[in-house]
């Protein structure tokens, strides 16, 4: 295979660049007016992800701000349990609800045979992605991996204890991993499509992992994830995959090392002495500047931009934040942001 060109992609592919490559969880969101504009177009938010038109133009709203180095499409988590058959909607103030599945008797109403019928748009979305962007920016697919996507059909909604799920997981693993299997061959699905659309590297966000007990990290998010890894590289061998196991703390080692991924998204939590030691050489890392200094921005921001930069520089890095950019955001802050770490040295 040729050697990529495009920044992310090298660093991906394991080269330590001078210079990282940049780009943000949730860069395409409520801190840009445009983003609120098109937003307030489409209607509602599930209406905007499965419009290609506008979800193609809200990922590429950051890109004429920032130039960043990869755009990722815009989309959400929670349109494969939707695309499964369960209900979803997305309620002003209280997040995502859906139908809540607590126990394995539930899962009947989930069918993966169709799941395409309504994942279309998503990959027309990306077909125009592919086709708009920048030559030098790379194109991202994503999905949710399956323990986290399990969290909200479980939950029924957001959570801060997740006991239904781990009520489930623990007390009916055989039932649970019937959940996890139909999740794992939806999601491949998923992110097959995808690819065949124009996206050149997937992310999979673990969001809630961190909640789980050792063995539940082994059995619900390394096994999927690996599985999925496994599925996709059958198809595309040199396919770049990044893991953003939230939370996973010392699991991350074992993350990276048996799931196949490419590269490891890390939190801000992470320290990264540590990472730089331990973690690194095994591969690519991405991360993790806490999304608040975006918020307060100054000193305290660039300060804690160089440390990473420091810390990290002398092996194949990505930089990014520990979670999403928040709506409280400045887009005058990511400007000073990206233009510092543009002339890094």
């Amino acid at each position: 295979m040729p050697k990529p060109n495009k920044t992310f992609l090298r660093a991906l592919a394991g080269e330590t660049l001078p210079v990282p490559p940049i780009w943000l969880m949730r860069q395409a969101g409520r801190y840009l007016p445009e983003y609120r504009a098109t937003r307030s177009e489409a209607g509602s938010f599930l209406d905007l992800c499965y419009n290609p038109d506008l979800a193609c133009e809200v990922t590429l709203q950051p890109l004429r701000r920032y130039d960043f180095d990869a755009a990722i499409l815009f989309s959400d988590i929670l349109v494969i349990p939707q695309a499964l058959g369960q209900h979803l909607a997305f309620k002003q103030g209280e997040g995502p609800q859906l139908e809540a599945i607590r126990d394995a008797s539930g899962l009947g109403i989930l069918n993966v045979d169709h799941i395409h019928d309504t994942l279309g748009p998503v990959y027309e979305t990306v077909a125009k992605l592919s086709a708009s962007i920048p030559s030098h920016t790379s194109l991202i697919g994503f999905a949710g991996a399956p323990w986290t996507v399990a969290t909200y059909m479980v939950e029924g909604k957001g959570s801060k204890d997740f006991a239904n799920i781990r009520r489930f997981a623990y007390g009916d693993p055989d039932g649970f991993s019937r959940l996890i299997d139909i999740l794992v061959e939806a999601t491949t699905q998923y992110l097959l499509k995808q690819v065949e659309a124009g996206a050149e590297c997937i992310q999979l966000f673990e969001t809630w992992g961190g909640v789980l007990s050792e063995n539940g990290f082994e059995r619900w998010v390394i096994e999927p994830t690996k599985k999925i890894v496994a599925n996709l590289k059958a198809v595309h061998p040199d396919l770049p995959v990044i893991g953003f196991p939230r939370g996973a703390g010392l699991h991350l080692i074992d993350f990276k090392q048996q799931t196949g991924v490419d590269a490891v998204g890390l939190d801000s939590g992470v320290p990264l002495k540590w990472v730089a030691e331990k973690l690194q050489p095994l591969g690519p890392v991405q991360g993790n500047l806490d999304p608040m200094y975006l918020i307060t921005g100054g000193d305290e921001m660039i300060d804690e931009t160089r440390r990473i930069l420091d810390v990290l520089r002398d092996g194949p890095f990505i930089f990014n934040l520990g979670h999403g950019i928040t709506p409280e955001t400045s887009p005058e802050n990511v400007g000073k942001l990206v233009d510092f770490i543009r002339n890094y040295r």
